[in-house]
């Protein structure tokens, strides 16, 4: 493990951190560069992005474009980019230089990416954003749970108190909803399932994509699931509905497709510079972007049907959420913090 690792910090040797050797080394779990503060601003891009990313999907569903088209979209046009930038810059994927276990990873990544991405979109269809963000909260919670079970992350005694308070604060935060989702019937109780599922395939995804960072570049990585999933998803998707679309719908699906490219790009690269554990922390934030959406969204068009406003107690809900998802994923030990340097 010494060749690979930098002598004196510990960290991967960037001359060699995606170096056809490193697929020897099957054994070698990824290490973050620990350049914490990038780490964090990336996540707090993506959680952002992510947050009015279910509002801009619903409103699409409602518009006439059906789950299967809308992530092909998103899938074919951030290939097209993606790849074009990747090969001005002369850094395409060298397939040939990837072990089996690599090719492994990546399937899991590409059924879990590609799955998330369409059943979270069909479940919209059955149930609103603010319920789908409820559940899909058991993302995170499975990605810390498997941060610290298979990369070995530390997990402090603050940490915990954290994770804690963040899960109470999920269940004040959505109180007006939890007896509908106890008592879930027809409609409702498919989308739930349907959400449920998406979640535990996004946790596959990015405990995968965390582990492929020893073998592949984050862009490369996102590069070859967009191609796959643009393949795999052509014979479902009707590409002609588009043409159906005004101006507002195309300007929500153009909005989809640069958020493919810009979150799961912060997501991605942020799993490079923070324990994965901090980052599934930190994504909990994202219902409260969600709701902060919708109550704008409300003020000028109350007949939108993007969700509800909070009652009181989903208000203290929220604060804990902050609380909690801050404690976890930004507190360390003071003997370990040193100055973090951006350049």
């Amino acid at each position: 493990m010494s060749s690979i690792y930098g002598p004196e910090t510990g960290q991967l040797d960037p001359d060699l951190r995606y170096d056809h050797r490193l697929s020897s080394h099957t054994s070698t779990l990824h290490r973050t560069s620990g350049n914490d503060r990038l780490g964090f601003l990336l996540t707090l891009a993506a959680v952002l992005l992510w947050g009015v990313l279910a509002i801009s999907l619903k409103l699409l569903l409602v518009g006439g474009m059906d789950a299967y088209t809308i992530t092909w979209y998103r899938m074919v046009i951030s290939a097209l980019l993606l790849g074009s930038f990747q090969a001005s810059r002369g850094q395409l994927p060298s397939l040939g230089a990837l072990a089996g276990w690599s090719w492994g990873l990546l399937a899991l990544a590409f059924v879990g990416l590609v799955g998330n991405y369409v059943l979270f979109s069909v479940a919209l269809s059955y149930i609103p954003p603010t319920t789908a963000q409820l559940v899909l909260q058991l993302a995170p919670i499975l990605m810390l749970a498997g941060s610290l079970v298979i990369f070995r992350e530390s997990f402090s005694r603050p940490q915990a108190l954290g994770v804690a308070g963040l899960m109470i604060g999920l269940l004040l935060f959505f109180n007006d909803r939890l007896d509908a989702l106890l008592h879930l019937s027809g409609v409702e109780a498919i989308g739930v399932a349907i959400v449920v599922v998406s979640s535990v395939l996004w946790a596959s995804y990015a405990l995968a994509q965390k582990q492929l960072l020893v073998a592949l570049s984050s862009p490369n990585i996102l590069l070859l699931i967009y191609v796959g999933a643009a393949v795999l998803l052509l014979p479902m998707a009707t590409p002609s509905q588009v043409t159906t679309l005004g101006g507002f719908e195309l300007g929500l699906l153009a909005f989809a497709i640069f958020n493919t490219l810009a979150a799961y790009g912060c997501f991605a690269e942020a799993l490079q510079h923070w324990e994965a554990s901090r980052v599934s922390a930190a994504i909990s934030l994202t219902p409260l972007v969600t709701i902060v959406a919708v109550y704008a969204i409300l003020a000028f068009w109350p007949s939108a049907q993007v969700g509800t406003r909070l009652d009181s107690l989903g208000l203290i809900g929220a604060a804990l959420i902050v609380a909690g998802s801050t404690l976890t994923a930004l507190w360390r030990p003071a003997a370990a913090i040193e100055p973090l340097d951006l350049e």
